[in-house]
């Protein structure tokens, strides 16, 4: 199977469709549906209305964790979490060509990681995150170096407080992208805070 391309440098993820069909078209490459606490039927529907929308606007699309319903839709890309990956089926991923991204936040859960040979690896929280409660402490931008120095040329995702103010101090330690929720969710302009993360995207390629 060919490794699908790195996420972009901007890199959002959205809690549903009504989002994703929100922001993709203003030019997103990447972006991420992760479905919480709806039927599963509800998830189905969306996540196959994501992969119609994404393929229309040539972004990526990765689904968070749902991978049953990744491999109904004929999604690509999916993201599991340390404890999703532990009830996942991973041969049945692989047989229906799908490529994985997996979070960690411990030197354990990187090896872990790896052995399950995804496509790219995510570090978080590297900085204090209010989305969630998290039993880890902020990475900070010296684990990212590190984490970087340990996989190499794998794709590294950094996740976690990440403003555009503090997105070129994580590209600059070795992340290869900035998976960002709370920074345009709260926004009360999310299309303008969007675009501003857009903006300094292209920056990175002139």
């Amino acid at each position: 199977m060919t490794a699908p391309p790195p996420p972009a440098q901007f890199y959002p993820i959205v809690p549903d469709i009504a989002w994703l069909k929100r922001l993709v078209p203003l030019g997103i490459k990447t972006v991420q549906l992760r479905i919480k606490d709806t039927s599963q039927d509800s998830v189905r529907a969306q996540v196959t209305e994501a992969v119609a929308v994404c393929r229309a606007h040539s972004c990526d699309l990765i689904v968070n964790d749902d991978w049953r319903a990744a491999i109904d839709a004929g999604a690509t890309l999916i993201h599991l979490g340390q404890e999703d990956l532990v009830a996942t089926d991973l041969p049945a991923i692989r047989r229906a060509g799908i490529s994985i991204g997996i979070s960690t936040h411990s030197e354990d859960e990187l090896e872990t990681a790896l052995s399950a040979k995804p496509y790219y690896v995510a570090l978080g929280p590297i900085y204090e995150t209010k989305l969630k409660a998290m039993q880890w402490a902020p990475q900070g931008l010296d684990k990212i170096a590190a984490w970087k120095r340990r996989i190499g040329a794998l794709p590294l995702v950094a996740i976690g407080g990440i403003t555009p103010e503090r997105a070129p101090g994580v590209i600059a330690a070795g992340a290869d992208s900035a998976a960002v929720i709370t920074d345009f969710i709260t926004s009360p302009h999310p299309e303008a805070r969007v675009s501003l993360w857009l903006d300094w995207a292209n920056k990175l390629h002139a």
